[in-house]
């Protein structure tokens, strides 16, 4: 199955838009939740490197600003010569909303896919009350 290509419309719309002044690395996302919205982002670089915000990122943050926090895909395009897997941040932040999404990277007229649980097969997780929403004192 190849990827959507409204997602990948969408992503590199994104793209197009990205800040990337000193890697020159563009990056697009687009995020489809789990009610069939679709947010973008892109990559917003800053002279102070690790505030350098990745295209993933991005889309999540409007996504949870819209009220969507369980998602289906997401799709990210590059230029790279080789599709581009989302980095190991965005991967844990993924992963807090739906650690089974698909991810697909295009590049070129490269499709890779993956599930986010294969690029982070064993994620970081809180077990407390705040996080899991109980108020029992149960973990």
């Amino acid at each position: 199955m190849s990827a959507r290509a409204d997602l990948v419309a969408a992503a590199r719309q994104a793209q197009a838009r990205a800040y990337a002044p000193y890697s020159g690395f563009r990056v697009g996302c687009a995020l489809e939740s789990e009610d069939g919205r679709v947010f973008v982002g892109c990559n917003v670089e800053n002279a102070s490197f690790g505030l350098t915000m990745c295209a993933e990122r991005v889309a999540l943050g409007a996504a949870v600003a819209a009220g969507a926090t369980e998602f289906r895909c997401a799709v990210i395009v590059t230029d790279a010569e080789e599709p581009a897997r989302p980095c190991g941040a965005c991967r844990q932040v993924l992963s807090e909303f739906s650690a089974g999404m698909e991810i697909v990277s295009v590049a070129g007229e490269t499709t890779r896919r993956w599930s986010l649980d294969q690029l982070l097969p064993e994620r970081f997780e809180l077990r407390s009350a705040v996080h899991t929403g109980r108020n029992d004192g149960g973990s």
